[in-house]
């Protein structure tokens, strides 16, 4: 059973930048409604000893379409919200150091010029969705965007994400209303770079 990743920092620790009542909302309604779901719908296909990457990179697989979307969507969503509150810490300031740093200048040129690329893409994808740091089979850093739940794996890309940012409705309307950028802002004042590098080390080890 595929359970949601256990927070280090309470409900409140990311304030003011993200709020309590959006992380108890998200976090312990929305994420544990997908996770819980996908739980399900692989209970009643009979999947097992797969990781969540696998069943996400192997959906055509699955040949009842209801519960291929069905997984699709809520193994999406338990995924992507793993690495999404993973990857946030109330230690602010936090930037890109060392190999990871430099991977980040040769494919972006600066961690600001990353930072503008992602918020771009954000900011750019119609609907809900996210923005993507991945690690290609180069072990060279690539941005993309994608629509609902879907993600690099889902996608087909080969693509292994680090980070991600996401852009529905939920995880920012409470305190920003419609003002996306502002919450985009907002949020890399609470990501932790130290967890995205770490994770594209296992990505080129």
């Amino acid at each position: 059973m595929f359970k949601q990743v256990e927070l280090d920092y309470s409900f409140d620790a990311l304030e003011p930048y993200i709020d309590t009542l959006t992380m108890e909302t998200h976090y312990g309604k929305h994420h544990a409604t997908y996770t819980k779901t996908f739980n399900g719908l692989l209970e009643e296909q009979g999947i097992t000893g797969k990781s969540v990457e696998e069943i996400l990179s192997s959906l055509e697989s699955i040949t009842d379409i209801a519960a291929r979307n069905g997984i699709r969507n809520n193994g999406g969503g338990y995924y992507n919200h793993n690495l999404y509150f993973a990857n946030l810490s109330p230690a602010k300031g936090s930037v890109p150091t060392g190999e990871f740093a430099e991977k980040v200048n040769e494919a972006f040129g600066s961690f600001e010029d990353m930072k503008a690329k992602l918020k771009a893409l954000a900011v750019g994808q119609f609907g809900s969705g996210w923005a993507w740091l991945s690690v290609d089979k180069d072990g060279n850093l690539v941005a993309s965007n994608s629509g609902n739940q879907d993600n690099p794996i889902s996608l087909g890309t080969g693509n292994k994400p680090i980070f991600c940012l996401d852009v529905w409705e939920h995880a920012y309307y409470l305190k920003y209303k419609n003002l996306r950028a502002d919450y985009i802002d907002q949020f890399f004042n609470v990501v932790d770079w130290d967890k995205v590098a770490a994770r594209y080390a296992e990505c080129v080890k």
